[in-house]
This record gives C-alpha cells, sequence and structure tokens, in this order.
C-alpha cells in the first residue's frame, strides 16, 4: 500500500480527525483514509460509480469455482433469500 505524508494540517482540523477518530474506535490513519474514501464517492459522477462497479464485477469474473451447475446455484440463492422485513405504508 502506498503512503502520503500531509504538512500543515490546521489544529483544528487535526482535533477534529482524532475525535472522529476516537468515537468511531479506528486508528487516525484508518478514519482519514474513510473519511478520504467518502469524500470522493460524494463527489464522484454516475459515470464514474458505474466505470468502479463495473471494474469490480470484473474483478470477481470467474472467480466463482463449483462443482454445482449454473442453474442449481442460482435457485439455491433464490431459495435462500428471505422476504425482509414488515413495514406498515
Amino acid at each position: 500500500m502506498a503512503t502520503i505524508t500531509l504538512n500543515d494540517i490546521p489544529e483544528e482540523l487535526l482535533a477534529r480527525l482524532q475525535t472522529a477518530a476516537l468515537r468511531e474506535r479506528r486508528s487516525l490513519d484508518q478514519e482519514a483514509i474513510v473519511l478520504i474514501e467518502g469524500g470522493l464517492a460524494a463527489r464522484e459522477t454516475a459515470g464514474e460509480r458505474a466505470e468502479r462497479q463495473v471494474a469490480a464485477w470484473s474483478d470477481f469474473a470467474g472467480g466463482w469455482v463449483s462443482d454445482v451447475p449454473f442453474e442449481a446455484e442460482v435457485a439455491a440463492l433464490y431459495t435462500a433469500r428471505t422476504s425482509g422485513r414488515d413495514f406498515d405504508l
């Protein structure tokens, strides 16, 4: 994994980051990564999001190994599904 160094972080911003990390029980590095990911995701266009999702699915493609025929796998997945929670409209 790559490493970055941030210089000249305002004290108030650092304090907020430390508070968030403590609240979420994460290290400072982990909290910074979560916040950077969230900030980038919020600015992501629909096209960029679709490209990222396609890339993720492509990474999974061909990775499923099973002796069970495809149709049986799909049937088992549908059988295992639950109806979800009850709710009132």
